[in-house]
């Protein structure tokens, strides 16, 4: 037989046929709605799926509505009040017992996940058959394992990263991973619920070995159990950090064998196999989309350049000829790696696309602290000044809704390994500003005052954050001038200190005696003689730095205290750094909230997660 784990002869689904060999009255009790075992795949199964959908609906339209609310309607209070009630939701987050929670609509989402699961498995009676057997399986064992297979389609996809459940939402893969994981848990439970009852009834019965030996259901479905466990327990954050390299290695396989033996499980039983055929084509089709990217849009010809910008950071230049926008990130998989050639790696594009990018060519630049793993491979090489093939996934993630121009004022915060994550904003807020410079000046648009503020314990991250900025402004021909963007630089860790950077525009190099030499400036300045000017006099950039830790908090509590005024904040940085961003940024959605006009009439975040 080809297929000997599977009942011959093998069928997309099973027989509803009902054979009930019951009095006419046991029968009928035994087909009501919610005791019927032919019908139960489309009672619970289908009810489980409904309830994915309706919850993926209401988030799609929640965040279509705010896109595409016309600019006069998006002004009124009403709106703003709505706005920032589902902004509450989406920022607060509790410390508890040392835990930080996921925010309070993820919760809540989460809680009425479990009241659904426990309302359909524990509601409808009865749990066990009574004495006289109305069939094989108990109750409560094929309500749970019904919702749990309808569980398997909405993990797979939300583990991919081009999914349309991020495109229908706007929610980025990476922030989709936690439902992934919740979702995996519930189905886990489900799983526990559906497998006990079966060895309480049989082992009651004195035929467990039996059926152990005799039914494909019971070893089967203990393997994927099993595999199941390895996945949810391996995947508790503070297991999975530690042992992050493993857990990654191990991933796929474990969940290639869970898949697996829940096929078998099934066995074609009604619709089971149904779920299996959709999770397939869902996740095909997703991991499709990004690999038919990779190979067809960018190909196999890119080559990554590497070189060292500081003692710890690097800069890697891929040039391509493609569009994304400032704050999205790109999977890089370097083919001279060796073993890691398997494996792409994340990394947040710093640069902006050039204007005429169909046609010419634009420099991806990612800025990446050099650490053990792939980076630290990386910067040997970058060390050594050589090119590698490249392979690239993406853009993904990014800042969603309405671009950060639109506001009255943009705070973005930067700190840690995520500092590099803010020169593309800054880039495309210099960008904006030379588009509508004309009619800002005319007053017919304003333009948003941008501050920026980076903590870092780079020493050495102003000489090239600098360099970057001086290179960008002289390649789009724009003014050595940042007016109306601040840019604030906390040098953390221990002997930071600051120093004077200087440089003409003759030659755009930084003259790294003067900055060996220099230690008392607290403002480093980089300053170019405007010869494409009629004036003859002298422009600065300006980048202020300060010794010591920032205050987030009282930062953006003051950014947000400013009457009647829209702000966008887009913060990335370590756990911490975000938690206190979010906590503030909940606090000005209960002042939006309330009666008063104190404060800001709108606050936007968007968070990127550094360690």
């Amino acid at each position: 037989m080809p297929l000997p784990w599977l009942d011959q002869p093998v069928m997309l689904e099973g027989s509803r046929m009902d054979m009930c060999e019951l009095t006419t009255e046991q029968c009928t009790w035994s087909r009501s709605r919610f005791r019927n075992w032919y019908i139960a795949d489309l009672v619970y199964g289908l009810g489980t799926l409904y309830f994915f959908i309706g919850v993926i609906a209401a988030c799609m339209i929640s965040f279509w509505a705010s896109r595409l609310v016309p600019g006069s309607s998006s002004k009124q209070s009403s709106w703003q009040k709505l706005l920032g009630a589902f902004r509450y939701l989406a920022y607060r987050r509790y410390r508890v017992a040392g835990y930080l929670t996921p925010s309070l609509g993820v919760m809540l989402l989460i809680a009425s996940g479990a009241v659904f699961f426990l309302a359909m498995t524990l509601g409808p009676g009865p749990y066990y058959w009574p004495d006289i057997a109305y069939g094989s399986s108990p109750p409560i064992a094929t309500r749970a394992g019904w919702m749990a297979l309808a569980c398997l389609p909405f993990i797979l996809i939300l583990s991919t990263k081009a999914n349309m459940i991020a495109t229908l939402t706007g929610v980025s893969h990476e922030k989709l991973i936690i439902f992934h994981n919740w979702t995996g848990w519930a189905m886990f439970v489900l799983s526990l619920i559906h497998t006990f009852p079966f060895f309480i009834v049989h082992v009651q019965q004195g035929d467990m070995d039996m059926q152990w030996t005799m039914s494909i259901f019971y070893w089967s479905g203990v393997v994927a159990l099993v595999a199941q466990a390895y996945l949810q327990f391996m995947s508790i954050s503070f297991i999975r950090n530690r042992f992050y390299e493993f857990f990654k290695a191990t991933h796929l396989l474990a969940a290639l064998i869970f898949v697996l033996f829940l096929f078998f499980h099934c066995d074609y039983t009604l619709t089971s196999w149904h779920y299996f055929i959709a999770a397939a084509v869902l996740y095909t089709l997703s991991s499709l989309y990004s690999q038919i990217r990779t190979y067809c849009e960018f190909g196999f010809g890119l080559r990554a350049t590497f070189d060292m910008v500081s003692e710890n950071t690097m800069r890697i230049t891929v040039p391509v000829r493609t569009t994304w926008q400032p704050s999205q990130h790109m999977f890089l998989r370097f083919v001279a790696l060796q073993a890691h050639t398997l494996t792409s790696h994340p990394f947040t594009v710093c640069s902006v696309p050039a204007a005429a990018s169909a046609t010419e060519k634009s420099d991806l630049v990612f800025y990446v602290q050099a650490r053990k793993g792939v980076t630290g491979r990386l910067a040997k090489m970058a060390a050594r000044g050589c090119t590698v093939p490249v392979l690239l996934d993406g853009p993904y993630g990014g800042i969603k809704g309405k671009p950060l121009s639109s506001y009255d004022d943009n705070l973005i915060i930067a700190c840690g390994a995520g500092a590099p994550f803010s020169l593309g904003l800054v880039m495309d807020a210099l960008l904006v500003r030379r588009a509508f410079g004309s009619k800002a000046e005319s007053g017919l648009v304003s333009l948003p005052r941008v501050e920026v503020l980076i903590a870092t314990r780079d020493r050495q991250l102003v000489q090239w954050y600098c360099e970057a900025l001086t290179d960008f402004m002289e390649a789009n021909g724009l003014p050595l001038d940042l007016q109306g963007i601040r840019i604030s630089v906390f040098l953390t860790g221990s002997g930071s200190g600051s120093a004077t950077v200087s440089t003409t525009s003759t030659t755009q190099e930084i003259d790294t005696e003067n900055k060996e030499k220099s230690a008392l400036s607290n403002t480093k300045v980089l300053s170019s003689s405007n010869h494409g000017s009629s004036d003859s006099g002298t422009r600065t950039l300006q980048i202020e730095t300060h010794s010591g830790r920032p205050d987030i908090g009282s930062t953006v509590r003051q950014a947000t205290s400013r009457p009647n005024n829209s702000l966008a904040i887009v913060a990335c940085g370590p756990g911490g750094v975000v938690e206190e961003v979010q906590a503030a940024a909940a606090e000005a959605q209960l002042r939006i909230l309330g009666s008063g006009n104190e404060g800001a009439r709108e606050v936007y975040l968007h968070t990127e997660h550094f360690s």
